[in-house]
């Protein structure tokens, strides 16, 4: 049984534990509501860019003058996965919860006999993906000096990767990240940006319903868009990761000091118990000397 010592001893640690918690999770509930409100401003440009890609690679006949970005190499042997996480913890499964849709990806394409690479985004995806998969990693881009995620850290990213395709180095780039529902839910996906994925089926033939005059013609337009659109998408991926980081971490710090709470009772009534006990156990002693005197 510990001392009533120790369990002073726990109960301030605790205590300290408890005071830390609720800073953080104010911190974050304080952070949550600007991160929140950057990520929705970003989606309607980024689905909006989706569609008009779409529209106009649906309507351009493939060509030697049409940008691999939006026709592919050709090829499907070599994809690079762009994992985008957190670079700190403390947010529950938000960090693991990507790591773990990415892994799973990877090992179906492995299964298939693609070659996979790496790029990692963020601190803690890259240290859980480097224990499985250290020697398929062949870039990482380092945010924690980043005090507010900008629009040229997504483009330093997408020309990194841009880079890479036109070296050849892959022919299926995808992005994962976590893409912010609400405080509760964050709900990891995936998004394939090189090459463009264009509709299919009755999208397809809704949109070639439509009439639309380009100026300039739509090739030259896809070729400004299409890297541009590599950015946005890149960019407002790390904006949902941002607003859902501060969402799971504002949760997980909540859940942390209530069950600190919980310990810090549970504690106080051992203590008590044990005082209560030691202080019986010294009256029996008194009243057994007395009594044999």
């Amino acid at each position: 049984m510990a001392s009533l010592k120790d369990l002073r001893a726990r109960i301030a640690s605790v205590k300290a534990t408890r005071k830390i918690t609720k800073a953080m999770q104010m911190v974050a509930a304080a952070k949550l509501r600007r991160a929140q409100d950057q990520a929705q401003a970003a989606r309607p440009y980024a689905e909006r860019l989706e569609k008009i890609l779409s529209r106009l690679g649906a309507r351009v006949a493939p060509s030697a003058a049409t940008s691999q970005l939006l026709t592919g190499t050709g090829r499907d042997e070599t994809h690079l996965l762009i994992v985008a996480t957190g670079e700190r913890g403390l947010a529950g499964a938000f960090n693991s919860n990507v790591v773990r849709l990415a892994r799973d990806h990877i090992r179906r394409l492995q299964a298939e006999g693609k070659t996979v690479k790496i790029m990692t985004v963020g601190r803690k995806g890259a240290d859980q993906l480097r224990r499985d998969f250290g020697k398929l990693m062949i870039d990482h881009a380092d945010l924690r000096s980043v005090r507010q995620i900008g629009y040229v850290h997504a483009f330093d990213i997408a020309q990194r990767v841009l880079k890479r395709f036109d070296e050849g180095e892959f022919d299926v780039a995808t992005l994962f990240f976590s893409q912010f529902v609400n405080i509760i839910t964050q709900k990891p996906r995936s998004t394939q940006l090189i090459p463009v994925k264009l509709p299919e089926g009755k999208e397809a033939a809704a949109e070639s319903g439509s009439i639309y005059e380009f100026e300039p013609d739509e090739e030259e337009i896809l070729r400004a868009l299409l890297p541009r659109n590599v950015a946005t998408q890149i960019f407002r991926a790390l904006l949902e990761n941002n607003a859902g980081f501060y969402a799971s971490q504002m949760t997980a710090m909540d859940n942390a000091t209530r069950n600190a709470g919980d310990m810090i009772g549970r504690l106080t009534l051992n203590y008590n118990r044990t005082r209560q006990a030691q202080i019986t156990k010294e009256l029996i002693e008194i009243i057994s000397g007395a009594e044999a005197v």
